[in-house]
């Protein structure tokens, strides 16, 4: 990408803006699940999601906090000179756990060098009195809180068909609530899931514009051995996307979403041993590339089309 082109606001450039040099994430694994796969609110888990959930590339969650994150400072500094660091509290949901174990790991998780604490967790999980202990802890310690939600969809259809346990109104109620603590929020969506279309992938980019959302992750799905969906797609019951039409829709995607968000990443990695599919059998960062040579070609541009705020819809009809 020419460094005189903007495409979209890289999160590795936000870090570097806001901390003044390179900040690296630390992945924490805890010994925890999420309330649609212990039977609270349903079995199994979301229909894509491997029983070690997302964290393939973490530390067991036998070792504790500072065990991972010294571990994992350890090879950073060592390859890159490191010296800040995000603690991500990572895999399934974090506020799932008791409160009085919840404020024990995310204590653990303090230290000079920890810039800021991400806190990984669903729309439907999101309780006040976690919120007021992590503003604590951001006041104490003057540390950065930021939360990362999944939500994957704005089709609630889509999002039962994948057992996701919850609907939009939680997400856009969770939204609230850690805005009201003053908390970054980062959504995870997925832009291929089968039963989506253009339109929920616009819409998806409208509704994070409207409720001011700060970050923006999204992934293409990934399917393992044994998870319901992958069973389902080795049955022939749905297809994937081809690439090009992934690709695609990140562009309308960026296009449509507010030109002061934050994109993490427009693809995720994926372990390919045990998987029935992961991103077409190709590198994440080729994948990633070709978008940006999309972009470029297409001037295209993070914005874009997002003259729909504020009013602005109405001029469109004109």
């Amino acid at each position: 990408m020419k460094k005189d082109v903007f495409l979209y606001r890289t999160y590795s450039d936000y870090l570097r803006e806001k901390y003044g040099e390179k900040v690296y994430k630390l992945p924490i694994n805890l010994p925890l699940t999420c309330p649609n796969r212990d039977g609270r609110l349903g079995q199994g888990g979301c229909t894509f999601c491997a029983e070690v959930g997302t964290g393939f590339e973490n530390l067991p969650n036998s070792y504790t906090v500072a065990q991972q994150l010294e571990s994992n400072k350890k090879i950073i500094r060592k390859k890159y000179k490191a010296k800040k660091f995000i603690a991500y509290f990572q895999n399934f949901t974090n506020t799932y756990l008791p409160l009085e174990d919840f404020k024990k790991y995310v204590q653990e998780a303090v230290g000079e060098d920890i810039v800021e604490i991400a806190i990984s967790t669903r729309p439907d999980c999101i309780d006040e009195n976690y919120l007021i202990f992590l503003k604590e802890i951001k006041d104490k310690y003057a540390i950065e809180i930021s939360i990362e939600l999944g939500l994957q969809t704005v089709n609630y259809h889509s999002l039962k068909k994948i057992n996701r346990g919850h609907t939009l109104a939680e997400f856009i109620d969770a939204v609230f609530y850690i805005q009201k603590y003053g908390f970054e929020i980062c959504t995870h969506l997925i832009l291929n899931l089968p039963w989506d279309d253009e339109d929920d992938v616009i819409e998806n980019a409208k509704i994070i514009s409207a409720l001011r959302i700060q970050q923006v992750k999204l992934h293409a799905l990934y399917l393992v051995k044994g998870t319901k969906m992958g069973e389902m797609y080795e049955k022939g019951e749905f297809q994937i996307i081809p690439v090009e039409t992934y690709q695609k829709r990140v562009v309308t995607f960026l296009e449509y979403l507010a030109p002061n968000i934050i994109v993490q990443r427009l693809i995720g990695r994926a372990p390919e041993e045990n998987s029935v599919f992961v991103n077409w059998n190709r590198s994440w960062w080729k994948i990633r590339d070709e978008i940006h040579e999309m972009m470029e070609k297409d001037n295209s541009y993070q914005g874009k089309r997002a003259n729909y705020l504020g009013g602005k819809a109405l001029d469109n009809s004109l």
